[in-house]
């Protein structure tokens, strides 16, 4: 294991909700934590210097787009992805494999790797276990990811067997190649099957990773099914290594994963929803091109302290959306992210103050949603 990498708990154990610390070479992330999507080297439309200000701890970028353009040698002669993109602080690569699975008929699996045509020039590429650790060990990865197949919703079990083996045939190649330098997770696989979740556990721990990962979730299934299977999954992780989930996801996922183990997260809906137009408040979801905001001058969310809420109203922020004005883009993208980032310190404090119980109650109750879970 890196010796620039390690985790501790601050409270909690093996089961329900955790309050940690991951130390990397590029500093610390507070769990329970969000990490906002850069893909290409870029959170969009923010600069790292106001990431750091809605209080980012760390990013993921994408093994697979950076493989592709510029290329991991290029960032590494210019110094790795941190000073490529004036990042100091810890980031997270995914192996690449949700992108490359997703290209559907131009790519082709076979137990020695993926052969695809790049979506950029239509050049034929290839990713085995072995060249996605290389490709993360070049970009300076603080965190990285081993390749995995990433199956759709639903699959037959003799599909998500099929692929669970492939899985983790690649997840102890990738072990074997990793030289140390970043932290390589594996990824707990098995679609929607228990006993294969816990098998992929149980395999996946005997390779010793510094941490684990939770995948093949948000891919169409209900939300309390995913929750479920999390609540499955997550104990059955060695409590002394931190539990990521992929590419999930809402406030309510968040809070539901948290409530089952799980330590940290990543996802585009705040940037992603944010381009769109949808803001992200302690109330849910608000619609920002809606017509009943054109004359209201309330901030979007009266209970954030963020520079957004502090300086702009609904009504200007319409405006903007209206007339596509970049700006648009950029504050409610701010807003966003500063949201998440307040919504995990508000986690990580009830935690520690042993008050979850209530913070969740309160959670759902701003939603007008009640308790219980009701998704995204």
């Amino acid at each position: 294991m890196s010796s620039r990498f390690g985790f501790s708990l601050v409270k909690g154990g093996s089961a329900g909700p955790r309050a940690g610390v991951i130390r990397t070479g590029h500093g610390e992330i507070r769990t329970p934590a969000f990490l906002p999507v850069g893909t290409a080297g870029t959170v969009k439309t923010l600069t790292p210097e106001e990431l750091r200000e809605t209080g980012v701890e760390g990013i993921l970028s994408n093994t697979y787009h950076l493989h592709l353009r510029p290329g991991e040698k290029i960032i590494r002669r210019l110094g790795g992805l941190h000073r490529f993109m004036n990042w100091d602080g810890p980031i997270l690569t995914d192996s690449g494999g949700f992108q490359v699975f997703s290209l559907g008929a131009l790519r082709k699996v076979t137990d020695e790797g993926v052969h695809f045509r790049s979506h950029v020039d239509g050049s034929s590429c290839f990713l085995s276990p072995e060249t996605v650790v290389s490709v993360q060990d070049d970009l300076g990865s603080d965190i990285m990811m081993v390749l995995d197949e990433c199956l759709a919703y639903p699959s037959s079990r003799k599909k998500a067997r099929k692929s669970l083996e492939l899985t983790l045939r690649w997840a102890e190649r990738g072990r074997i190649a990793w030289g140390g330098r970043g932290a390589l997770f594996g990824i707990v696989q098995g679609g929607g099957y228990e006993d294969l979740r816990r098998e992929a556990v149980e395999r996946l721990v005997a390779l010793d990773f510094p941490g684990y990962a939770l995948g093949g979730f948000s891919v169409g299934e209900p939300p309390e099914e995913m929750a479920a299977m999390v609540g499955v999954i997550a104990p059955l992780l060695p409590a002394e290594k931190p539990r990521y989930l992929m590419g999930v996801g809402t406030p309510e996922d968040i809070v539901e994963a948290v409530e089952r183990g799980v330590d940290f997260f990543d996802c585009v809906l705040p940037t992603r929803n944010a381009r769109n137009g949808q803001l992200f408040t302690s109330r849910g979801r608000m619609a920002i091109r809606n017509a009943a905001y054109r004359e209201d001058p309330a901030p979007p969310d009266p209970s954030c302290p963020g520079r957004v809420c502090r300086s702009y109203s609904r009504a200007y922020l319409r405006h903007l959306h209206q007339c596509r004005e970049v700006l648009g883009l950029r504050l409610n993208t701010i807003h966003n992210v500063a949201y998440y980032m307040g919504l995990m310190r508000d986690i990580r404090a009830a935690i520690i103050a042993g008050d979850w119980d209530r913070f969740r109650k309160d959670f759902y109750a701003a939603r007008g949603a009640g308790t219980s879970y009701q998704g995204g």
